[in-house]
């Protein structure tokens, strides 16, 4: 009975870091297709 709870616990384990791991990505992914505003351009 142990082993069955030891075995669902790792489980759950990998597949939160797998899905918080996937999120950052999709974040990071998102992030870098962003269309950016031209720079102002200082006069002095």
């Amino acid at each position: 009975m142990f082993m069955d709870v030891v075995v669902i616990a790792g489980i759950g384990t990998v597949g939160l870091m797998v899905a918080f791991l996937a999120g950052f990505g999709y974040f990071i992914w998102k992030d870098a297709h962003k269309v950016k505003a031209p720079a102002a351009v200082k006069h002095d």
